[in-house]
């Protein structure tokens, strides 16, 4: 059943029992058996489990990353507005590395030229540990 299929009373089931499939941990153990066993819902299985929300520092220590590579790579943070840099981590938690065999580890693409430009307007609001971390890598601030 899917949301918005069916409406009883004003009330959408499909979305109410999205939400109880995903979210059966929250649920008693006899709200859990009663689900299950009585209305014949089964729990969400991992692939159909949303990813969980990346947290505002990881998303900055992998925009770091890139600009790292980068670095490395030119010499330089002159980074053009539309510039997109891939960069490879860990599929589990956003960390670079995983298992050597590379099951573990994807490929992202980081709109590094909007973040290097968005950085430079922000440089007064971000914390020293920033700064020097994107001044030892070459930024520019003017």
């Amino acid at each position: 059943m899917e949301p918005g299929e069916v409406v009883h009373q004003g009330e959408d089931l499909g979305r109410r029992v999205r939400s109880v499939r995903m979210g059966r941990d929250k649920l008693t153990g006899v709200q859990q058996w009663m689900c299950e066993h009585i209305l014949g819902i089964q729990p969400a299985t991992q692939n159909e489990k949303p990813k969980p929300r990346t947290s505002q520092a990881a998303k900055w220590a992998l925009n770091y990353q890139a600009a790292r590579q980068f670095y490395q790579r030119e010499g330089h943070l002159r980074v053009p507005r539309k510039h997109i840099e891939p960069i490879i981590v860990g599929s589990r938690d956003g960390e670079t590395g995983g298992r050597e065999d590379g099951k573990d580890q994807e490929q992202r693409e980081i709109k590094l030229g909007a973040w290097i430009s968005n950085q430079r307007r922000r440089a007064a609001t971000l914390t020293p540990e920033r700064v020097e971390q994107l001044s030892d890598i070459g930024m520019r601030w003017a």
